[in-house]
C-alpha cells in the first residue's frame, strides 16, 4: 500500500505542494526557474519563525545545564558503578534546579514531522496515485528530486550545485559545533571512572556529519530544507546566548 495515499498523509502533502507551488509563483519573477527551490528555503524560514519559541526555551534549559554541570558531574563521580543511585540522584537535582534533560530535544522533535514531509514530497514520483511535477522543478539546474548520488551522473554542472549545497552545510555544522564548544566551555578531561567517556567524546565530533551523510543521499529539497535550517539554527542560537546570557547574568529577564 502507498503511504502516501492514507487520507490523513494525502491532505498533509497536497497542502504542502500547493504552499510550495504559491510561493514559487510568487517569486518567480525574482527566482525564474529557481522558484520552487527558494520556496522550499523560504518554507524553512517560515517553520524556524514560529519555532523560536521553542528555541528560547532550548538555549534556557542550556543555560541551566551549564549551571548545575558541576554538581551534575560530582554526582556521577559520587555513584560511579551504581547506576541506580546515581539515576535517582541526577533526577533530584533537575528537579530542585527546575530543569530537564530533555528540554533541548523539543526543536528537533518539532521540526521532524515538516523535515518528514517535504522528504516525503520530493522523495516519491507518485502521490496518491498521481504523478509528482514537483520532482522536475530545478534549483540551479538541477532538479529537486535528484540527490548528490544522482548529480554525478548528470554532468560536470549539476555535481558543482549538489556538492556546494553539501560543502556549506558541512561548514555551518562545523561552524556550530565550534560555537556550542566556545559556549560551553572546553570539554573535561576523560575521568577513570567514568568508561566510555573518550569515546563518546569523539562521537560527539563526528555525529553532526551524519546530517550532511543524510542530506547527500536525500533530494536536494530535503537537503536545501538541512542546510537552511542548519544556517537558522546557527544565528538564533548565536542571538539567544547573547541576549538570554546577558540577561541571566544582569539578573533581568528578557523582554
Amino acid at each position: 500500500m502507498d503511504p502516501t495515499s492514507i487520507a490523513p498523509v494525502r491532505a498533509v502533502l497536497d497542502g504542502l505542494s500547493q504552499l510550495v507551488v504559491g510561493l514559487a509563483d510568487l517569486i518567480h519573477p525574482l527566482a525564474g526557474a529557481s522558484a520552487t527551490g527558494v520556496a522550499v528555503i523560504l518554507l524553512t524560514l517560515v517553520v524556524r519563525a514560529v519555532l523560536v519559541p521553542v528555541g528560547v526555551a532550548q538555549v534556557r534549559a542550556e543555560i541551566q545545564r551549564l549551571r548545575i554541570a558541576p554538581a551534575l558531574a560530582e554526582l556521577r563521580r559520587r555513584h560511579a558503578g551504581k547506576p541506580e543511585q546515581m539515576s535517582r540522584a541526577v533526577q533530584e537535582l533537575y528537579a530542585r534546579e527546575g530543569a530537564s534533560p530533555l528540554a533541548g530535544c523539543l526543536p528537533t522533535l518539532a521540526q521532524a514531522p515538516v523535515l518528514a514531509a517535504v522528504y516525503t514530497l520530493f522523495a516519491h514520483a507518485r502521490i496518491g496515485g498521481e504523478a509528482n511535477a514537483l520532482l522536475a522543478a530545478p534549483f540551479a539546474g538541477l532538479p529537486l528530486g535528484s540527490n548528490a548520488l544522482a548529480a554525478a551522473g548528470m554532468g560536470v554542472a549539476p555535481l558543482v550545485v549538489s556538492l556546494v549545497v553539501l560543502g556549506l552545510l558541512a561548514v555551518v555544522i562545523e561552524v556550530r559545533r565550534r560555537a556550542d564548544l566556545r559556549f560551553q566551555g572546553p570539554p573535561a578531561a576523560a575521568d577513570p571512572a567514568l568508561p566510555g567517556m573518550a569515546g563518546m567524546t569523539a562521537m560527539t565530533r563526528v555525529l553532526p556529519f551524519v546530517t550532511v551523510v543524510f542530506a547527500g543521499v536525500a533530494p536536494l529539497a530535503a537537503a536545501l530544507y538541512l542546510l537552511s535550517s542548519a544556517a537558522w539554527t546557527l544565528l538564533e542560537r548565536a542571538a539567544l546566548r547573547r541576549l538570554l546570557g546577558r540577561a541571566r547574568a544582569t539578573g533581568t529577564a528578557p523582554a
